[in-house]
């Protein structure tokens, strides 16, 4: 017998994720004159800034686009490329290895290795602190620049996504966990059907990561899908399910609500997760007449896991960041 490619393995992992837990949910959107659902999205993900492949938070504030021009503080952006950083009067100096930048507080004059440059935009105050041009800083420090246009988000430098299984990221005990999942075994087991070894706890400000295996998770974020609350998930696959962990309480266990996303141009897709959903009245398979699923409060869970093929032997969940 073939082994399954690692396409269809992630597709079992949907199908089975969903009969284990005899999950199900319904969505009604709006179909257009073609036939084609129209849901309507409220929401989207923040701008931020990527270097080699790490969320930057900057101190001294958060980036802020104008004019499709993104600004950054002067000393952060610096300080993250490995530049020396200089600033007298109404003028910022950046310095690294051989190559040095001066701007000049509200002026599209700039110097770059002593020679004068106009921008198309002007270092500037953004509520009492000094913004600098983000790509016209990075690109002259010798840094590749590029736009994520269905993330919001700049990268810069390389790409390099930390994996999960890298050795910074320890591995907990499971039975440290056991309050989640008392109404919800299957789940401690992975789609093998093989005991999982632990669980790792991410926060989201540590996205993009991958899991383990090339599944990479680049943001997640809440919208309004239809006036309805949702969960949005952008990744590089289609479908993975999500599941909140509650204490004392079983798993409220979620399907992409589109069933195939929202596909970007740049072979990403975001799928949307509904906060509340019908099939939180099966409990291990028994339909629970008393459920009152309408009630539940995403703030009353203390993380988001990820129901995944890949990593075979943790369970990766995050930090609830809607709390």
């Amino acid at each position: 017998m073939k082994e399954l490619s690692k396409g269809m393995k992630r597709l079992l992992a949907v199908l089975m994720g969903g009969a284990i837990l005899f999950n199900s949910f319904s969505l009604t959107v709006p179909v257009d004159a073609a036939g084609k659902n129209t849901p309507v999205i409220v929401g989207g993900p923040e701008l931020a800034v990527i270097i080699n492949g790490k969320k930057v938070k900057f101190d001294g504030g958060d980036p802020a686009m104008e004019n499709g021009r993104v600004q950054v503080p002067l000393r952060g952006v610096g300080e993250e490329l490995g530049a020396k950083v200089g600033y007298k009067g109404k003028t910022v100096s950046y310095t690294k290895g051989n190559k040095t930048i001066s701007l000049t507080l509200g002026s599209s004059i700039a110097s770059v290795d002593g020679k004068k440059v106009t921008m198309d935009t002007k270092a500037k105050a953004v509520k009492g602190r000094t913004y600098v041009p983000l790509r016209f800083v990075s690109e002259n420090l010798g840094e590749k620049v590029s736009w994520d246009k269905a993330g919001q988000w700049v990268w810069i430098g390389e790409k390099n996504i930390p994996s999960t299984d890298d050795e910074q990221f320890k591995m907990k005990k499971l039975s440290d966990f056991s309050k989640y999942f008392k109404q919800s075994q299957a789940l401690l087991k992975n789609i093998s059907d093989e005991p999982y070894e632990g669980i790792k706890i991410f926060n989201t400000s540590q996205l993009p990561i991958q899991m383990a295996d090339n599944f990479i998770i680049y943001d997640m974020y809440l919208v309004k899908l239809n006036g309805e609350d949702y969960i949005a998930v952008r990744s590089n696959e289609n479908g993975s399910p999500i599941y909140h962990m509650v204490a004392n309480n079983n798993v409220k266990y979620r399907r992409d609500g589109l069933n195939s996303g929202t596909k970007h141009g740049d072979g990403t897709i975001t799928n949307y997760y509904p906060v509340l959903s019908t099939g939180d009245k099966f409990v291990n398979g028994v339909y629970m007449d008393n459920v009152d699923w309408k009630k539940y409060d995403l703030q009353t869970a203390d993380y988001i896991a990820f129901r995944s093929v890949y990593p075979k032997n943790y369970i990766v969940a995050f930090t609830n960041p809607f709390k």
